[in-house]
């Protein structure tokens, strides 16, 4: 694509004040991204325990190799999921699908609370476990697209970055409190009353927070892009048949796949992998891991917001390139610094390789929004995404996992890390600059 950047200065944009509906709006594009990104979190905090409790072996490797790839199997059904959504988020809106998205995250999460265990049904539990992720995967694959695409729509001109920006803040909250919840239960329920129990409370939360996302959302507007698209007969009868017929969406929907690697391998390798990692192979308690994660997750939030609001003035290009060239810099010291067995030398390095996730974390979904038309946008942005999340994100624990048990070397997160880091570098400096012009029709 096209590396030239836009000449128009940062002054020259307008930036008019949100009013109350759009900002319920926004509100109600925020918390499907709470739910999702909550649940992901929950699963691989409590990962260990779940390997105990629907799959139990006399090799505890296998049975968390196992955990972890009935955690990737939805990232390969959410290209599915994205291209199903975001067909319908096209063609009826994005508000529609926003509340059906949020319903089915909510309720499959929450039914995994009232899985029965091993101990109780057989594998007839793992099977449960299996299928309510590929119904988590659908709902997962719309959610990006639709939701991303619907908060970009409603921030304006000048604040897109800002305001998608909350989204990603939004996903490190998800996370914080995942991590501090199953931190808090490691903390004081003994290991046989997390096994029994224990590790049902953070799925059930699921439930009430499903129905105040649904609340919120029904209360929302509909995307001012689309409306008016509606109005101007300008909606596709098929989106997703255009995205995979057009040569410049397709070249953008690629994009949509190399440009987010450090997304997708810094967010599952960081905050998914890394508190089994820490307690198994570095020997760290397993709340001293979790806390970790914690003080990453607390420093990243601030720090997404901070980079949606550079972005604004600086342009998409520069926060992304540098936070992925950042990155490629100080992944392996950062990494050496985790090993050392000291808690305050892995906060150090566990802060740092923060900052430069969340400086590519803050940027990217606003980014991948504008490179599509309206008509377009949630199905061919859902679909790419998906597919390289799918790719290099759901399958890196159980890669990971795969290689240090078949190399013996402790290394491979940070390497994963830094070869994805490159790529998505160099990718970022392919991109026309997109922060100072209106979306595309």
């Amino acid at each position: 694509m096209n590396s030239k950047v836009s000449t128009a200065p940062p002054h020259a944009r307008t930036s008019e004040p949100a009013t109350r509906a759009t900002k319920v709006s926004i509100a109600g594009g925020l918390v499907g991204v709470f739910i999702e990104l909550y649940d992901n979190a929950v699963y691989g905090f409590v990962a260990g325990t779940l390997a105990v409790v629907f799959f139990p072996s006399g090799a505890p490797t296998t049975s968390v190799l196992l955990t972890f790839a009935a955690f990737a199997i939805p990232f390969f059904f959410r290209p599915v999921g994205a291209a199903v959504a975001g067909s319908w988020g096209d063609r009826m809106g994005r508000k529609r699908v926003l509340m059906v998205l949020i319903t089915v995250m909510a309720l499959a999460t929450g039914l995994v609370g009232l899985l029965p265990s091993y101990a109780t049904a057989g594998a007839w539990g793992a099977v449960g476990l299996v299928l309510l992720r590929f119904v988590q995967g659908f709902a997962m694959g719309g959610e990006p697209g639709n939701g991303n695409s619907f908060l970009a729509e409603h921030a304006g001109e000048g604040r897109r970055g800002q305001v998608v920006s909350y989204a990603n803040a939004a996903t490190f909250v998800a996370m914080l409190l995942g991590t501090l919840f199953a931190a808090l239960l490691t903390a004081v329920l003994s290991t046989s009353s997390m096994e029994a129990w224990g590790w049902r409370l953070p799925f059930l939360l699921a439930l009430p927070l499903g129905v105040v996302g649904l609340v919120v959302r029904r209360l929302a507007d509909e995307s001012p892009e689309f409306t008016e698209a509606e109005e101007e007969g300008e909606v596709t009868v098929s989106p997703l048949r255009e995205a995979f017929t057009s040569p410049g969406i397709l070249r953008a929907m690629g994009m949509c796949v190399v440009l987010p690697l450090l997304n997708s391998s810094g967010y599952f390798v960081l905050f998914i992998y890394m508190p089994s990692f820490m307690k198994d192979e570095m020997h760290f308690s397993a709340t001293e891991g979790l806390l970790v994660t914690a003080v990453m997750l607390a420093v990243g939030t601030f720090a997404v917001l901070y980079a949606g609001r550079l972005s604004d003035r600086f342009g998409r290009r520069k926060l992304l390139s540098t936070s992925a060239f950042g990155m490629v810099v100080i992944g392996f010291p950062c990494y050496w610094l985790l090993t050392r067995g000291s808690f305050t030398l892995a906060v150090v390095g566990a802060v740092l390789m923060s900052l430069c996730f969340a400086g590519t974390n803050g940027v990217m979904q606003v980014t991948l929004a504008e490179l599509f038309p309206t008509r377009v946008r949630t199905v061919a942005y859902g679909v790419g995404y998906n597919a390289g999340t799918a790719l290099f994100g759901g399958a890196a624990p159980l890669l990971v996992s795969s290689l240090i048990a078949a190399t013996g070397s402790s290394w491979i997160p940070a390497i994963y890390l830094v070869l994805t880091s490159a790529v998505a570098g160099f990718a970022a400096l392919r991109i026309q600059e997109t922060a100072f012009s209106p979306l595309k029709r």
